[in-house]
């Protein structure tokens, strides 16, 4: 799956991007956030991720931003089912891009791609002090459910208090028609 978006590109991570990827996602600041990625996260790591087979109702993308040269690597977003089954969002942005709307902009074409193919009921969370991520789970349409989870992360090496977040019907909306969703091949793109 891939998508275009006024600013950005999603599509699924190539081996070739093992080195961008380690370096953009590197940083103390953001591996302190997420929940499934090793810290450090060395080469090696986005190399195994990078290896994992891709599935349509669980994507896993990097975002690149849009220029007149070769895009930048940003951030990545993805959907991957909790121990109960449920769908859950989760997503980084590189420091350099932070509060460009990058984000919003990225989470928005990955729902929508992921409604198109039928999955709704997606879930999201975010650590208690970091309330950027629950600022664009809100503009997103999802609300917080008032359910509070304690989950590890590498980068904090313990566990911390998650809030935990649902769509809400604004995020129920139909597929965006202002953003291009591609299935299995990505078309010419212009900068």
């Amino acid at each position: 799956m891939f998508a275009r978006t006024p600013r950005l590109l999603l599509r699924p991570g190539w081996k070739e991007d093992a080195n961008a990827l380690a370096q953009a996602i590197d940083d103390t600041a953001i591996l302190r956030n997420l929940t499934r990625v090793p810290s450090p996260y060395r080469p090696q790591d986005a190399e195994a991720f990078l290896s994992m087979p891709q599935d349509s109702l669980q994507p896993r993308l990097l975002i690149f931003a849009r220029t007149q040269g070769a895009p930048r690597l940003v951030g990545g977003c993805g959907i991957e089912r909790c121990a109960d089954g449920t769908p859950e969002l989760g997503y980084w942005i590189a420091r350099a891009y932070w509060g460009l709307g990058f984000a919003t902009e990225a989470t928005r074409a990955l729902l929508s791609m992921t409604r198109a193919s039928g999955l709704r009921g997606v879930r999201a969370a975010h650590f208690a002090d970091n309330p950027a991520s629950g600022h664009v789970l809100r503009k997103m349409g999802f609300h917080f459910t008032g359910r509070v989870e304690k989950r590890r992360s590498h980068g904090r090496e313990n566990a911390a208090d998650c809030l935990i977040f649902e769509e809400g019907e604004s995020a129920l909306m139909p597929v965006d028609p202002a953003l291009d969703i591609y299935g299995d091949a990505l078309p010419a793109l212009a900068a």
